[in-house]
């Protein structure tokens, strides 16, 4: 039987992305696990196994498709007959759902037709029997003292219900179906995806006909997300009233970035703080030690040594290291030191995580930023790549500017920016020497971090640039 190969979860938080490369052909005998597309996502470009062995029939994809997770790419044909139909066995389940739900209803409709029944007989008897009516004048009373009680019971209900209740009622649904969306025909994984994108399935169904699938759910809840950047963005005019324009699509990673900055910015209210660092003797220091970076196979730069400043910082300023959780009105400290460095490509920029950089030498970090950089350049970044930052820098020094105030990730509560550093003027001794100075701007979540802190945080990262001994020792 023919079985179905799927995109899988390629990354947290990411839903599509570009098939760049397909890996077979159509009549190809593959194994599990071995690699069959190659997609862009805008995280990483990363290589999709098979979940299965067999021999290709259909391939449903090309280079340039974009691609969704849990979408169908490949056809494979397997000797395997045990393989069990999912779908059949979730339609299943909610046939006797169905059923259940049907019987129910039917023994109400019974219950209700045997008491109208059994009314319709007494009255019959009573017609034809008058006499036994003054016969038996308690049993009558009995009867209408019930058929009070079931009708003020009703009204009761009625007035408890709720404006919702009574609006499904109208429409013909239960209270159930309205916020699980019971009875709508939907795997067991749809309806999980739909209440971790607080979509209301019952509102999802009234726009499609049939079975519910999770691309239904993504794009509904694209459609009416409030977060969308598309809604926050303006009417543009029509710029071809003035000349000739050409249109270009944005790629994966330009669109990551236009999404996460936005977010961070509309969420995260920022503070800026800017000092200066005289770098003069770490200069030398870094012209000192080049060679040992070299033979380690990497190069050490004034990004690599402020990685490490930066390391030890976090770990003497806790409140930088750490997420604010406003939902459940929490701060999340880390016991890790992992830090993002901001990497631009062609393509657009991109963040590299160097993880436990407290624990490593600078010489290990120079050369752990050489080979990252050439992987963010060349696409060779994966998802594990560029996860689980707690903090970022973004150096501008090589291209040039005097300061800039860089945006905090959404999911961070602070970041350093670094500036090209130029020669001043310095009164040093009763004169004025030329040092080299660099300028330095943090930007920090004012919802976790104040001034004070902000202040003190960067005064440690000037001072451990100009005397290290000093910012570490605490003299």
């Amino acid at each position: 039987m023919a079985k179905e190969i799927k995109v899988p979860q390629i990354g947290d938080g990411v839903e599509s992305a570009t098939v760049s490369e397909v890996l077979v052909a159509e009549g190809d005998k593959i194994e599990k696990d071995q690699s069959v597309i190659a997609v862009e996502s805008d995280k990483a470009s990363v290589e999709v196994p098979s979940s299965a062995a067999g021999t290709i029939k259909e391939i449903k994809i090309s280079e340039g498709d974009e691609v969704e997770v849990g979408q169908v790419i490949i056809l494979l044909e397997e000797s395997d007959d045990d393989e069990t139909d999912e779908d059949n066995g979730e339609a299943s389940e909610e046939e006797k759902e169905k059923e259940n739900t049907s019987e129910e209803e039917n023994e109400e409709e019974d219950e209700d037709s045997e008491e109208k029944q059994s009314g319709k007989k007494k009255k019959k008897i009573k017609e034809e029997n008058p006499e036994d009516n003054d016969e038996e004048p308690e049993e009558d009373d009995a009867d209408e003292n019930q058929d009070e009680k079931k009708s003020s019971k009703k009204d009761e209900s009625e007035a408890g219900k709720t404006s919702e209740e009574k609006e499904n009622k109208k429409s013909g649904k239960s209270s159930g179906e309205s916020s699980t969306g019971a009875g709508i025909q939907a795997s067991p994984g749809t309806r999980r995806l739909a209440r971790e994108l607080g979509v209301d399935l019952t509102e999802l169904a009234e726009e499609i006909s049939g079975r519910v699938s999770e691309k239904d759910v993504k794009e509904f809840a694209k459609k009416d997300s409030p977060k969308s950047t598309r809604s926050a963005s303006i009417s543009l005019p029509d710029f071809e009233k003035w000349g000739s324009v050409e249109r270009k699509p944005l790629n994966n990673i330009r669109k990551a970035t236009a999404k996460n900055v936005t977010a961070s910015w509309q969420s995260v209210p920022h503070v800026f703080q800017f000092d200066e660092a005289d770098i003069t003797d770490i200069q030398q220091y870094l012209e000192t030690n080049q060679d040992k970076a070299e033979k380690a196979g990497g190069k050490l730069t004034i990004t690599a040594l402020l990685t490490k400043i930066v390391a030890s910082a976090l770990v003497r300023f806790p409140k930088f290291n750490a997420s604010i959780d406003m939902e459940n009105e929490e701060m999340i400290l880390k016991n890790y030191v992992n830090i993002g460095i901001a990497v631009a490509t062609e393509k657009g920029l991109l963040v590299p995580v160097i993880k436990d950089a407290d624990k490593k030498s600078i010489i290990e970090i120079a050369t752990e930023l050489t080979n990252i950089a050439e992987k963010a350049r060349d696409g060779k970044l994966s998802k594990e790549d560029m996860e689980g930052a707690n903090f970022s820098i973004s150096n501008l020094g090589g291209i040039g500017g005097t300061n800039f105030t860089p945006i905090v990730p959404a999911s961070q509560v602070a970041i350093l920016g670094i500036s090209r550093s130029a020669k001043k003027p310095v009164y040093v001794d009763d004169e004025f020497k030329p040092r080299e100075i660099l300028p330095l701007s943090l930007s920090y979540d004012h919802r976790l971090i104040d001034g004070a802190d902000g202040a003190a945080f960067i005064n440690w990262i000037t001072q451990a640039l100009e005397d290290p001994y000093k910012a570490l020792l605490g003299a």
